[in-house]
């Protein structure tokens, strides 16, 4: 199988807290720095599971870009798409299986439709971060590789990402990009209302929705929700909700 993802790349700092934060005062954690970005993530985790996947994005020309490039490419990821500008940086502070991040998207917003090359369309999937219909030019480009991917028989999937995102110019974009499969929290579904597509509804502890079946959640003790959601992305894209 071969994935193509399209999105964001970013470094993700990694705070695990043993005590909530206090105002002004220092808080005891472990940090960590590795690769994220919904895109990269779904990516990442589709090579792991035994797929072949590109990640199309656009990354800063800076330290933090060449740390990310280098990481995925260790990870079996091909990267492709412009590197100009700042990449982004995501911070996460995790504590009790809850988190808060601070986002800066960098340059990856900035991907525009004639960055594409249909080369790297050639897969039997495309997913796109919800991250890419919040603004263009990333938005037109997100069109625009559904386009081309489709011209190789490709699937589109689309995960809404957070429903704060949600307004009616995201709604439209969505509809445009007329998704085969879409991954979506409860309130990201009450949010983005009715699509033509297959819904695959994120529950947290309660499990997933498929179809209208349920399946239940693995008993586990929950350390940092991070990308969560994008490893059963990829789990699903790969091999079902079986997998």
């Amino acid at each position: 199988m071969r994935l193509t993802s399209l999105g964001d790349v970013i470094l993700d700092v990694i705070v695990r807290l043993e005590q909530p934060l206090v105002t002004g005062d220092d808080t005891v954690g472990v940090t960590q720095a590795t690769p994220g970005g919904q895109a990269a993530n779904v990516a990442a985790w589709a090579v792991a599971l035994g797929a072949a996947a590109r990640l199309v994005t656009k990354r800063g020309d800076d330290l933090a870009g060449e740390l990310v490039a280098r990481e995925l490419e260790r990870r079996g990821v091909e990267l492709a798409g412009p590197a100009a500008g700042r990449t982004g940086v995501v911070v996460s502070l995790a504590a009790g299986g809850d988190r808060t991040m601070a986002s800066d998207r960098g340059s990856a917003p900035d991907l525009a439709p004639h960055e594409l090359d249909a080369a790297w369309f050639d897969c039997d999937v495309l997913h796109v971060s919800g991250y890419a219909l919040a603004r263009d030019p990333i938005a037109a480009a997100a069109g625009r590789a559904a386009e081309l991917a489709r011209e190789h028989g490709a699937t589109v999937s689309l995960d809404v990402s957070a429903w704060t995102l949600v307004d009616e110019r995201f709604r439209q974009r969505a509809r445009a990009l007329a998704p085969d499969v879409v991954f979506a929290t409860e309130p990201e579904r009450g949010a983005l209302g009715e699509l033509a597509a297959r819904w695959v509804v994120k529950r947290g502890s309660a499990g997933v929705s498929v179809d209208g079946r349920s399946w239940p959640a693995a008993a586990t003790e929950v350390v940092d929700a991070t990308g969560a959601g994008d490893a059963l992305a990829a789990g699903f894209l790969v091999g079902g909700a079986e997998l």
